[in-house]
């Protein structure tokens, strides 16, 4: 059944990847998504707390455990650079991350799993969550909403185009790190380069800072917690001979354990108020704990590599424990309410070059597309039958 419809999966991706829309802002993706289940025999609800989600319920014909899918539809903020015939609409904005991919995959396997619905267990909730990419992301407003309410367990994919296509890789435990985002602002005093006793450097603070900050992992947390800080934009821009009264620094912090969050905070502001000190400048700090460490469910991760193996797919050549990951991934908020699974779903073209996620040149093999149908089909048939 979804051999026959791998070419609409395709369609349904390349117009979504054409008419992108950036978070909290998807309102013409989530009517394409809730029209596609016009006439069909579930239940949806649409503008889930008053933001773009859509939630649909497919009610089995036997009891049994509810279990949730999920799969994300916003994009990113980036001019797209591919030359695909599909190429972005939408100035600005592109899937760079697959989550047209997500959303392609799952509306053909959801009417799928419509059509046989009588012979199923319990109820598939389908989440079609937007706002994966922004913090504070869709998922937590989602599970506030109670799109959770009777759901014993959450699967979700994310298609990764830097692991070879037919590979489909998972891990149990602490799988995608938690993040903190802060935007600093450091005020000193402007001068002139010719009379620097007579001003504040801000741009030697914010140096000084920046170099500092690097002993928050090297020399603060234990090295067998991953731990990572980092500085992405550094603006202070001026002219050659004069001394900036101020500048503006953002980064991001990843952790792989949450207790680590509390202590690279404390040891930042610490650090940060030092050097503002030595240097006779005040701060203004925005510090934003975000998306939490993402954990797998040991159990459920078991029954996901169990149905695969059991499944034998023949697009897939390897199911393999990849490890931990480093990006973070807001369908963390399931996970802490849910014994759940977030696995992965190779997408790597054959030829040419491998740009990442994130990336205005980033680009899939579609083929990912009919393997992520298939494991998340072979994953809910398995579940229905021999439960967690």
């Amino acid at each position: 059944m979804l051999e026959a419809r791998e070419d609409e999966m395709v369609a349904i991706r390349r117009y979504l990847h054409a008419n992108p829309e950036l978070s909290f802002h998807e309102t013409k993706t989530a009517k394409y998504i809730a029209d596609f289940y016009k006439g069909k025999a579930c239940h949806v609800q649409t503008m889930i707390g008053g933001q773009n989600g859509v939630l649909v319920d497919i009610e089995g014909g036997f009891p049994g455990d509810n279990l949730a899918l999920r799969a994300d539809f916003d994009a990113l903020p980036i001019q797209e650079e591919t030359d695909l015939p599909f190429s972005s609409k939408n100035e600005g904005v592109m899937h760079a991350c697959g989550h047209d991919a997500h959303t392609a995959y799952m509306l053909v396997l959801a009417d799928c799993l419509i059509q046989v619905k009588d012979r199923l267990k319990g109820t598939i909730r389908i989440i079609h969550q937007p706002a994966e990419e922004v913090p504070p992301g869709g998922a937590i407003t989602m599970v506030e909403c109670d799109c959770l309410k009777d759901i014993s367990h959450v699967l979700g994919i994310h298609i990764i185009n830097n692991f070879p296509t037919g590979t489909i890789s998972y891990h149990p435990g602490a799988v995608h790190t938690g993040r903190a985002t802060f935007k600093l602002k450091i005020q000193g005093q402007g001068g002139h380069g010719s009379s620097p006793h007579e001003a504040k450097d801000s741009i030697l603070a914010g140096a000084q800072f920046v170099t500092a900050i690097q002993t928050i992992v090297s020399r603060k947390i234990d090295p067998m917690e991953t731990v990572s800080v980092t500085i992405g934009s550094f603006d202070g821009k001026g002219s050659a001979n004069i001394i900036k009264d101020s500048v503006i620094l953002e980064g991001d912090v990843r952790m792989l354990k949450e207790s680590s969050r509390p202590k690279v905070e404390a040891e930042f502001r610490r650090i940060l108020k030092g050097v503002c000190l030595a240097n006779e400048m005040s701060y203004d700090l925005d510090y934003m704990n975000d998306y939490i460490v993402c954990i797998n469910d040991e159990a459920t991760t078991i029954m996901v590599k169990e149905a695969l193996d059991l499944a034998n797919l023949k697009e897939v050549t390897t199911i393999n424990d990849c490890g931990a990951l480093n990006p973070s991934e807001d369908f963390a908020y399931y996970a802490a309410k849910r014994p759940s699974c977030f696995f992965y779903v190779g997408a790597r073209e054959i030829e040419g070059a491998c740009y990442p996620h994130h990336h205005p040149k980033f680009r899939i093999n579609e083929k990912c597309l009919l393997i992520a149908a298939k494991a998340m089909a072979s994953s809910v048939l398995y579940y229905m039958s021999e439960g967690v």
